[in-house]
């Protein structure tokens, strides 16, 4: 009768092995993958959309989305639009080197202002997804506001072109991530009106009186 005798794993066959047994632990079962940087705002309330490596300036779409941060999504996809049709432009704050002047910065109290197209396209993009998910969650699409909008540096794409003379140059790239989060505007309760008592002096009450007396 013939002995089967039991083959040894090889190297590889081991390492596998541990991979497999670490990745069934507790502690691999507790990482939870974290998409959005805004964990507070809850996601039964908000509509959220991610663009991740997108091949667009990173400095340009981060002036564009501070530029609408905060604003009613109805207001925002037009002013994006004014900016592709170049009847509006971007504010450029932190990243204002080599920029230009213009009289349409005037509105947002800055002198120098730019027309990132390609940076408006791409938010527009991401803004009506957004809407078609929050549609889809059944909020009131008339009444959001953009909640949040980060955008993040991706890694750089480096190239290279050729010169005169055998030289080579750089080409880069500066992509970047986007998301943003939509929310429904929280309804403003008006203050009630208060009568204020305005306290004079005497002086001013001796005036008031002896004005009194010769209207008389």
């Amino acid at each position: 009768m013939t002995k089967w005798l039991k083959r040894e794993p090889d190297d590889d066959e081991k390492r596998q092995q541990l991979i497999t047994e670490d990745h069934h632990t507790p502690l691999a079962n507790s990482f939870k993958m974290v998409r959005y940087a805004a964990q507070e705002i809850s996601e039964a309330k908000s509509a959220r959309a991610r663009g991740s490596y997108l091949r667009v300036s990173f400095k340009n779409t981060r002036e564009t989305a501070q530029a609408v941060n905060g604003m009613k999504l109805s207001k925002a996809l037009t002013f994006l639009e004014n900016v592709t049709t170049k009847t509006m432009a971007v504010p450029m704050r932190r990243y204002a080197g080599s920029t230009g002047r213009t009289a349409q910065g005037k509105q947002f109290g800055v002198s120098k202002a730019r027309w990132p197209v390609k940076s408006a396209e791409h938010i527009i993009d991401l803004l009506k997804n957004a809407e078609a998910n929050a549609d889809g969650k059944g909020l009131d699409t008339s009444a959001l506001i953009i909640k949040r909008i980060q955008v993040n540096q991706a890694p750089k794409g480096r190239r290279r072109t050729y010169r005169a003379h055998g030289r080579i140059n750089p080409y880069m790239t500066n992509p970047c991530h986007i998301e943003l989060i939509l929310t429904e505007a929280a309804e403003e309760v008006k203050k009630a009106t208060e009568d204020k008592k305005v306290r004079l002096s005497t002086r001013q009450r001796g005036t008031q009186i002896r004005r009194a007396l010769i209207e008389a």
